[in-house]
């Protein structure tokens, strides 16, 4: 299930962008390369899209379409292809990219909420939404929106335990 009103203004703004194939920009967290500012279409922005999703869940199936519906739009996006492991920490790249997007997408899945790395990824996405009014595009992948909205089923568990890691809980979505 998808938001309808947020998907609709995405839709609308991918529309708006060019399709050439010469304009094509993208990057994943395995690619070594480095682009230069003249690819990057807002120079306040490195990426134009952050797409934040559990691998185990979405990576080869909606977000690898979503990603390459997007390339083919010409729209510069962020993809972590790493499969962290548990007990490593999300790395400060990860977090520079949320940071530098002009819009987040969210991809909230059934297994989203047991990531910590989902977690801390969803916690920047919400602080750049507050601070520099990052647009933030939610997706629910089989998974009930109210689930999300109200913290409740997996996500009620997920969200207690990621609050108890930080001193100030209110701070955290």
């Amino acid at each position: 299930m998808i938001d309808k009103l947020g998907f609709r203004r995405f839709w609308n703004w991918l529309g708006s962008r060019s399709s050439s194939s010469n304009d094509i920009s993208s990057e994943s967290a395995s690619s070594s390369s480095d682009h230069s500012s003249d690819t990057i279409q807002n120079q306040d922005h490195r990426y134009d899209v952050f797409i934040s999703f559990r691998g185990s869940d979405t990576r080869n199936s909606f977000v690898d379409h979503l990603y390459s519906h997007l390339l083919r739009k010409g729209i510069f996006v962020f993809k972590d292809d790493h499969k962290l492991r548990k007990g490593e920490s999300i790395s400060s790249q990860l977090l520079e990219a949320i940071r530098g997007s002009r819009i987040s997408i969210i991809v909230f899945s059934q297994d989203y909420p047991s990531s910590s790395w989902c977690l801390d990824e969803m916690a920047t996405i919400a602080d750049c939404k507050q601070q520099s009014n990052q647009t933030v595009f939610p997706v629910f992948y089989e998974v009930d929106p109210s689930h999300v909205r109200r913290q409740s089923g997996a996500y009620e568990n997920a969200f207690v335990l990621h609050r108890s890691k930080f001193k100030e809980p209110n701070k955290v979505l």
